[in-house]
C-alpha cells in the first residue's frame, strides 16, 4: 500500500501565497478602521515625509471583489520601472555569462589546485564579488559540479566544494554593495540615492565574508583529518572517485575582453551613481551598453547577442513579475485606505521600544517573510512601502529600513527550503537537505548575530 504524503507539509506556491495576502488585504478593508497620515515635502531630498502625530480617521472604502483583481495590473503598472529594470540588467548579465564567465572562474578555481589552503578563501572571495555585484545566486549552480571535483581531490568532501561555491556567492550577496535586484530595488522604493551606504555595507561584508571563510575552512580541515566527520561521509563513501576534472573551457583572449568591459562598465556605473545622481533609467542604459560591448568583443553576432539577453531576461521572469504582484497589495492597501493605519498600529507598538530593537525587529521580520517570498526584488517590493513610513514616525533614517530588509533578505537564502537556488545546487551536489541544515545552521547563527550587531552600529552611526 502506497503511503501518500501529506499535502498541508508543501510549502505553498509563492504566488499562491502573494495572491492570498492580496485577498486577505481586501478583507481587511471591511475591518480596519480607514485612516491616512499628512506628508510634506522635505525639502533637502525632495521625498514625501509622513508627519509624526498627524495620524486621523477617514470614511472607509473598502475594496471590491474585482479590484483585488485590477489591483494586479495596477501593481505591475506600478512597479513597471523597477519590473523592466530587472529584466534588461538580466539580460545584459546573460550576454556575459555566455563563455566568458565561465572560462574565468574555471580558470581561477583550477589555477588553485594543489593549494589546499588558498582554495578555500580565494574561492569564495571570487564568488562572493558575483554575489555582491550582480546578485549571483543560481548561477552559482554550474559551478559546483567544478567545486566538488576540486574539492574532493584535495581530500575534503562535496559539501566543501559546494559551500565554497555558493557560500562565497551568498556572502557577497549578503553585503550587496552593488547589487542591483535587492539594494538597488529597496532604495528606488525607499527614495534613497541609489547604492548609498556603500560604506558600511562593505564593512559588513568584509565581517560575513570572513566568519564564512573561517567557518567552511574549519569544517573541511576537520573533514580532511577524518573524513568520518562529514556531515555526508556514507554518501562519500558511495561516491567516492579520483580527483579527475571535467572538462573545463579555454580562457580566451576575447574572454579577457569581455572582463574588461564588464569592470570598466560596473566602474563607470559606479561614478554615474556618485557623480552624477544616476538613478534605474540611466543605471540601465549604462547596462545595456556595457552588455553589447561584451557581447561584440566576446565575438558574439548581434542574432547571438540578443538571443543570450532574451535568455538571461527570461530566467528572472519569475522574479520580475513577482514585484508587480507583491506591488498589488499595496495597491490594496492604499484603495482600501488602510495602509496608513497598519503604519500607525505597528509604530504606535513599537515607539516605546529602542531604536536599536525596533531595527532588529525589521530584520526578523524580513527574515520571516523571506519563507513565503523568497524573491529579494518581490519581498522589497511587498514591504518596503510599510517598512518606510515606520522609519520616517520613529525618526530613523529610511537607510536603516532598506538595511533590515538586505540583511533579513540574505541571511536564511541558504537554509530554507524556499530557496530555489539553495534546493538547485542540493539537487546538483546529491546533498540531502537536511545534512546541509547540520552542516550550515551554526553559520546561519553567526550571520544574524552579525547583522544585528550591524544593525545596532547603523543606528548608533545614523547611517544615511
Amino acid at each position: 500500500m502506497t503511503v501518500k504524503k501529506k499535502a498541508w507539509l508543501k510549502v505553498p506556491h509563492t504566488y499562491t501565497l502573494i495572491f492570498i495576502i492580496i485577498i486577505m488585504a481586501g478583507l481587511a478593508s471591511y475591518v480596519i478602521p480607514a485612516g491616512e497620515f499628512d506628508r510634506v515635502e522635505d525639502e533637502k531630498s525632495g521625498r514625501m515625509l509622513v508627519v509624526d502625530g498627524s495620524y486621523h480617521s477617514i470614511d472607509r472604502d473598502p475594496v471590491s471583489f474585482f479590484d483585488l483583481f485590477t489591483s494586479i495590473p495596477l501593481g505591475l503598472e506600478k512597479g513597471a520601472q523597477i519590473i523592466f529594470y530587472i529584466f534588461l540588467v538580466s539580460g545584459v548579465f546573460g550576454i556575459i555569462r555566455t563563455g566568458a564567465i565561465e572560462a574565468g572562474v574555471y580558470k581561477g578555481v583550477r589555477s588553485l589546485e594543489g593549494r589546499e589552503k588558498l582554495l578555500i578563501p580565494l574561492s569564495m572571495l571570487l564568488f562572493s564579488i558575483g554575489g555582491f555585484s550582480m546578485g549571483m545566486a543560481e548561477e552559482t549552480i554550474i559551478f559546483v559540479p567544478i567545486g566538488i571535483a576540486i574539492a574532493r581531490a584535495m581530500g575534503f568532501d562535496a559539501v566543501t566544494g559546494t559551500a565554497m561555491i555558493t557560500l562565497g556567492a551568498a556572502s557577497g550577496f549578503f553585503g550587496g554593495m552593488l547589487n542591483p535586484f535587492t539594494v538597488g530595488v529597496a532604495q528606488s522604493l525607499a527614495e534613497v540615492p541609489l547604492f548609498s551606504g556603500i560604506g558600511f555595507r562593505f564593512v559588513v561584508y568584509i565581517f560575513v565574508l570572513a566568519f564564512a571563510i573561517w567557518y567552511v575552512s574549519r569544517y573541511a580541515n576537520k573533514v580532511k583529518r577524518n573524513p568520518e566527520k562529514s556531515v555526508i561521509y556514507d554518501i562519500e563513501q558511495k561516491e567516492k572517485q579520483t580527483a579527475g576534472l571535467v572538462d573545463l573551457p579555454e580562457l580566451t583572449g576575447r574572454h579577457k575582453l569581455v572582463f574588461l568591459a564588464m569592470i570598466f562598465g560596473l566602474a563607470f556605473n559606479i561614478y554615474g551613481v556618485f557623480k552624477w545622481g544616476w538613478f534605474l533609467t540611466e543605471l540601465t542604459a549604462s547596462f545595456l551598453i556595457m552588455g553589447i560591448v561584451s557581447g561584440l568583443v566576446g565575438g558574439l553576432q548581434l542574432g547571438k547577442l540578443f538571443d543570450s539577453f532574451i535568455e538571461g531576461a527570461r530566467a528572472v521572469t519569475f522574479g520580475a513579475l513577482i514585484v508587480g504582484f507583491a506591488r498589488a497589495i499595496t495597491v490594496v492597501l492604499e484603495e482600501g485606505k488602510i495602509i496608513d493605519s497598519l503604519v500607525f498600529m505597528a509604530a504606535s507598538g513599537i515607539s516605546h521600544l529602542p531604536q536599536t530593537l525596533n531595527v532588529v525587529g525589521m530584520f526578523f521580520t524580513q527574515a520571516f517573510l523571506n519563507l513565503f517570498i523568497s524573491s529579494g526584488s518581490g519581498q522589497a517590493a511587498a514591504t518596503m512601502p510599510i517598512m518606510v513610513p515606520i522609519t520616517d514616525i520613529l525618526g530613523l533614517e529610511r537607510q536603516l529600513a532598506v538595511l533590515a530588509f538586505q540583511y533579513g533578505d540574505s541571511v536564511t537564502n541558504s537554509i530554507i527550503p524556499t530557496s530555489s537556488a539553495l534546493m538547485g545546487y542540493l539537487a546538483i551536489a546529491g546533498i540531502p537537505y537536511e545534512r546541509w541544515v547540520k552542516f550550515i545552521w551554526k553559520l546561519i547563527l553567526g550571520w544574524t548575530l552579525i547583522a544585528c550587531l550591524a544593525l545596532i552600529a547603523a543606528v548608533a552611526l545614523g547611517v544615511s
